[in-house]
């Protein structure tokens, strides 16, 4: 009982409202707790003296600058407060980690029904890949047949840097408008062999003004100097006339007529990988097959002497917005 009437008589002191009904362990926490909010108001008031010293080192020897620095004191003791209670209940909190979806889950439903028909572990034969491509072709226009061919070279070696020009057997089924840029005479024949475009002068001040209404343009190697200035415009979309590509030519109008049978150009990009068109979904199996082996062909015999080991690394086939399909390498 001796301890009990010490701890109230200190109580009592601390002008604590409790009584002898209290228990002992209720009146050690009633002190316990009025020694806390004594600590903390006496630290309180520590730094108020702090920052009113600071405010007379300053010159701001007002009562009103001594006010108002007490008040931001206060404000800032207030929002560390706040910002401690919310960093402490979201420490309290359970991570939440989101499901991340699959590519395919995210695609559209005519995605997820095409791949269903594509065993993914199993590398097709060139007829059955072009046989499943025109069936999972999902797009309501008439897509494209992509042939995607990567080669184990290095475009930065001259002589691993592939690019040859094929004119597809049953064609690309693409249409195409041909410009031609030639002397007066050339211009005649152009016009005669069915260019859409061709001109002189008239077709410079196209190109000035920026318009290029064309896809394949044609040029003959005495007016070639005068395109050189455009080569920053037509370069990068790929329409800069180039004698490997057959595009510069004495004999337009050969030219004109293999544009418009089909001619494409094989060419690696940066990462060595071919990227072709060989045709439309509507064109069947049969006449993609005829062009896809051409372009075989075509790609085999261009194999760089120098090129040791795997020339093929893997062979995909795809519609414009279809899922792709493996080829196996062996079908090159």
């Amino acid at each position: 009982m001796a301890k009990k009437a010490d701890l109230l008589a200190e109580a009592k002191k601390l002008k604590l409202e409790v009584t002898s009904k209290n228990t002992i362990a209720e009146i050690e926490t009633a002190i316990n707790d009025a020694g806390e909010k004594a600590k903390k108001l006496e630290k309180k008031q520590s730094k108020k003296e702090e920052l009113k010293s600071k405010v007379a080192k300053s010159g701001k020897r007002s009562v009103k600058g001594v006010k108002e620095s007490e008040e931001k004191a206060d404000k800032q003791e207030r929002k560390s407060h706040v910002s401690g209670t919310i960093e402490a209940e979201k420490a309290s909190k359970p991570k939440v980690i989101p499901k991340t979806r699959s590519r395919l889950e995210r695609s559209s439903k005519k995605i997820r029904e095409a791949t269903k028909l594509i065993d993914k572990t199993k590398e097709y034969s060139l007829k059955e890949a072009l046989e499943l491509a025109t069936k999972t072709s999902i797009s309501k226009f008439d897509g494209t047949v992509e042939l995607h061919i990567r080669l184990n070279v290095d475009p930065k070696q001259a002589d691993q840097n592939i690019r040859e020009v094929l004119v597809l057997p049953a064609g690309s089924g693409k249409t195409v408008r041909i410009a031609v840029f030639a002397e007066a005479d050339d211009v005649t024949v152009a016009k005669k062999a069915g260019a859409d475009i061709a001109g002189t002068e008239e077709f410079l001040q196209q190109l000035e003004k920026g318009i290029i209404d064309f896809d394949i343009l044609i040029a003959t190697p005495t007016v070639m100097q005068k395109l050189a200035k455009h080569a920053r415009v037509l370069g990068p979309k790929g329409l800069m006339p180039n004698p490997k590509s057959g595009t510069v030519t004495k004999d337009v109008a050969t030219a004109i007529a293999q544009a418009r049978a089909g001619k494409v150009e094989i060419r690696v990009d940066e990462a060595g990988i071919v990227h072709l068109g060989i045709g439309k979904v509507s064109f069947g199996a049969d006449r993609l097959m005829q062009n896809a082996e051409a372009i075989f062909t075509s790609v085999k015999s261009a194999k760089p002497a120098s090129l040791k080991g795997t020339y093929i690394n893997t062979i995909f086939v795809t519609t414009t917005m279809g899922p792709s399909i493996k080829i196996s390498a062996s079908e090159l």
